[in-house]
């Protein structure tokens, strides 16, 4: 099948009222025949449903749905994007651990690295996930080499296969943030990822009415006992290995489940996710070269002809580069100016909605960041990120012109 095929198709348990989307079961605990069947149920003996903070079936709707799309072998939803990226890497680390990450993350992940150090795990930035760059970083400590396949707001792209062919020959596994490139971009797994996060807030939803997150597995990374000491229990489930120690261990116990309204919302969004990003990605190239060919504001957009990601977003994304982009406009005063003087785009912390949404990064999202760190993360006291829409790409391109017109107005 092909994507939006496939969304609209996915394997899934028959709806015995013949609802075409699995129902909102908005309950808190589910009732068994017999105290033996729900013995079962606690002792992973028998499929079915005990308490949603464990187990619901909308949610188990949208994670089938997400691993399957993602060609993965299984997913766990989270709360939020915050809490699949916590548990995906609290999974397999301990005190004692090294990450090593990408400088130019998101500012809320660069915050948990942060929060880690207390608990004794310890994180290495570098300028972009390279394999040149990991190669010399890489120790006996090395636990996980985390990043975002597209940068937020860097919008650096890393080369997923050659990353996780060094890794793999280290035993070390890629944790991919596929957020920002969504598996209409591309399929993480099929170039070496071992794990996928999304925050489904963003484009899964793309409605912008839910906040989750959910973590994908391969099932393809060997957890080696000796490197990574909880698996050992874990070891009879095979390549479900990772998902059955997430599962019935700290995500279960911290209690960061996805709710059913969220759950369902998302199944709603995601049947549109090929559609709307095939058009968020055209908009923002259309944009990003109206810009560009302007002059009046520095713009970078990973698939603009300029980019020096121009031939990886070619060969790794089939040419398209996301629907983010950047521009720098000279001042704070000049970039708060123009984003006064939009129309079309709303002012606010999120991306991957259906509207066009902008924001200044350096006095909101990276507010707690020193100079140092948010120049690494490519955030400037003039810059603006904007998460493009669906909107007619002319109205787009006018507004930003109108607003344009107006930087130089004191």
């Amino acid at each position: 099948m092909g994507f939006n095929t496939a969304l609209l198709h996915p394997p899934k348990a028959k709806e015995t009222c013949g609802a075409t989307l699995t129902p909102i079961y908005q309950v808190s605990a589910f009732e068994h025949s017999s105290a033996e069947q729900l013995e079962k149920v606690f002792h992973n003996q028998s499929g079915g449903f005990a308490y949603t903070r464990i187990s619901n079936p909308t949610v188990d709707a949208f994670e089938k749905k997400i691993a399957y799309i993602e060609k993965g072998i299984g997913a766990v939803a989270c709360s939020s994007g915050m809490a699949a990226v916590t548990m995906a890497l609290l999974n397999i680390l301990e005190s004692g651990d090294e990450i090593i990450a990408s400088a130019g993350l998101f500012g809320g992940t660069i915050d948990l690295f942060r929060d880690l150090e207390a608990f004794g795990i310890r994180t290495k930035f570098v300028a972009h996930i390279t394999a040149e760059a990991l190669a010399p970083l890489l120790t006996e400590q090395t636990r996980a080499v985390f990043c975002e396949i597209i940068g937020n707001p860097a919008l650096d792209v890393v080369d997923v296969k050659r990353v996780a062919d060094l890794l793999h020959r280290h035993h070390i596994p890629l944790i991919a943030d596929s957020t920002t490139a969504t598996p209409y971009l591309v399929h993480a797994f099929d170039l070496g990822a071992d794990i996928v996060v999304h925050s489904s807030s963003k484009y899964i939803n793309g409605g912008g009415n839910a906040i989750s997150g959910v973590i994908v597995d391969n099932g393809s990374f060997h957890w080696n006992e000796a490197r990574y000491r909880g698996f050992a229990e874990y070891r009879k489930y095979g390549k479900f290995a990772y998902l059955a120690k997430l599962r019935n261990g700290l995500w279960r116990n911290m209690g960061a489940c996805l709710s059913p309204m969220n759950a369902f919302l998302n199944l709603v969004g995601m049947e549109t996710l090929g559609l709307r990003m095939e058009r968020l990605c055209s908009n923002a190239l259309a944009l990003a070269e109206f810009l560009e060919h302007d002059g009046r504001v520095t713009v970078n957009y990973p698939a603009l002809a300029s980019s020096s990601y121009a031939a990886l977003v070619q060969s790794q994304f089939g040419g398209r580069g996301g629907a983010i982009l950047t521009l720098r406009t000279g001042s704070k005063e000049k970039a708060f100016r123009f984003v006064d003087r939009l129309r079309y785009a709303a002012i606010a912390t999120n991306i991957g909605d259906v509207r066009t949404l902008v924001i200044h990064p350096s006095s909101t999202i990276y507010a707690h960041s020193g100079t140092e760190q948010k120049e690494a993360a490519g955030v400037y006291d003039d810059l603006i990120r904007v998460s493009v829409g669906i909107e007619d790409a002319q109205d787009l391109i006018a507004d930003f012109k109108q607003a344009l017109d107006h930087i130089e107005e004191e």
